[in-house]
């Protein structure tokens, strides 16, 4: 079985444009035409419990799941892994979504969807077993726009430097609000963002949080699917005090990296893995190895739909076997990472390894796939970036946590 991860044809151009819209916004870069000045959007009310996906004790929690795990051998045995968020955890993360509104307009609305429901099924509540975690709403540029922008006809008012604000203003907001109201400066918090949510984390380290009191209780950042800049061969560039993660001992850094199979390595033309700066490059943190080298990746891999789509086929997971029940399915040793510098590209490269000898499926979801089945390789294992190495980073943020509070 290929495993691939097929979409319809306006997702699929939406998805691509997702991460370049992003990481240009970030830096000022996009251009869809003139500019039509208007009046910014008024700011929302993260008072209101509404406006937050993710809030502990709110009712209707979205990381209030189920992420029960079926572990699947290479010899085709399996066992269940339960789960159990740690209420009491003694420090909070901070999420800010990808790309994956489907609303009509530029901005998305502040009512959570399936879309955004799924996205932190998929990327933010295993953290939950060691933070508190706080994910608000935010009116993000939509797929619906991005994709209108691949089409050649934006939607009106989509160039408007207002419209273009509105995502960042609101993080910003939500930012302030959970500072004030949860942490009033006494507990660690873990920044954690993928695609367009780490551009906006790009923007937001520098201008709210280096300099500044709060710097101190940055445990790390987890700047997943985006090219963070760094100087190259050193571990500061976009951030200036914010230095790459080289262990898990390590607190006040951040990890980042963008995802591409052994197999299926970035083509001249991809997005990810290179940065426009003169003398820097892209930033690949390999979470498990953060010292270098290659190690295995403890995967937590969707069993069905991944962040970009509602009717994902799983791969068969065990030959002749039907598949698990469970929301989540665990491949031990069937993946490993290493970061590498290829072709002007830095990117963290996957291998499985496959085994055609043994019963466990030989692949995995997670390339964007788009019309006749061709595989968009400019995108790597974009959809999959946060899954690939969920267990790792989990583990990372645990161990962070207790480095963070042995230092304060």
């Amino acid at each position: 079985m290929t495993g691939r991860l097929k979409l319809a044809a306006g997702l699929a151009a939406g998805m691509l444009w997702a991460g370049l819209g992003a990481a240009a916004q970030a830096q000022g870069q996009v251009q869809t035409g003139p500019a039509q000045a208007g009046p910014a959007p008024a700011p929302n009310d993260y008072a209101r419990a509404e406006s937050w996906l993710c809030w502990p004790g709110k009712a209707g929690d979205a990381c209030a799941i189920d992420l029960t795990t079926t572990v699947v051998n290479a010899d085709g045995s399996t066992r269940v892994e339960a789960f159990k968020a740690d209420p009491k955890a003694p420090i909070d993360c901070f999420y800010v979504y990808p790309t994956v509104s489907n609303d009509p307009g530029i901005v998305s609305d502040m009512t959570a969807g399936p879309e955004e429901l799924n996205v932190v099924k998929q990327q933010l509540a295993r953290f939950g077993s060691k933070c508190r975690i706080f994910a608000p709403l935010y009116r993000q540029f939509t797929l619906t726009a991005l994709q209108a922008m691949v089409l050649g006809a934006p939607l009106p008012g989509s160039a408007d430097p207002a419209m273009r604000q509105v995502g960042y203003n609101d993080v910003v907001d939500a930012w302030n609000h959970y500072l004030k109201t949860e942490n009033k400066g006494r507990r660690g918090v873990v920044l954690i963002g993928h695609s367009q949510g780490s551009g906006l984390l790009t923007r937001m380290i520098p201008a709210e949080i280096e300099g500044k009191p709060v710097r101190k209780q940055l445990v790390s950042a987890l700047i997943l699917g985006s090219n963070l800049p760094v100087e190259a061969g050193k571990d500061t560039g976009a951030f200036k005090t914010v230095p790459l993660c080289r262990s898990a001992s390590q607190t006040g850094c951040a990890i980042s990296y963008v995802t591409f199979r052994d197999t299926v390595p970035p083509p001249p033309q991809s997005r990810f893995g290179k940065v426009a700066q003169p003398g820097m490059e892209a930033a690949c943190t390999n979470p498990a190895a953060l010292g270098g080298g290659k190690g295995e990746l403890r995967a937590y891999l969707a069993n069905g739909m991944n962040i970009a789509s509602a009717a994902a086929a799983a791969p068969e997971w065990v030959k002749g076997k039907a598949n698990p029940s469970t929301p989540f399915i665990a491949v031990p040793g069937l993946l490993t990472g290493q970061c590498v510098s290829k072709d002007g590209f830095n990117y963290l490269e996957v291998h499985v390894a496959a085994d055609p000898a043994d019963p466990r499926t030989d692949d995995i979801n997670g390339d964007v796939v788009g019309p006749g089945g061709v595989v968009a390789k400019d995108w790597g294992l974009h959809l999959i970036d946060a899954n690939v190495a969920m267990g790792d980073l989990v583990d990372i943020v645990g161990q962070q946590s207790k480095a963070y509070l042995a230092k304060k």
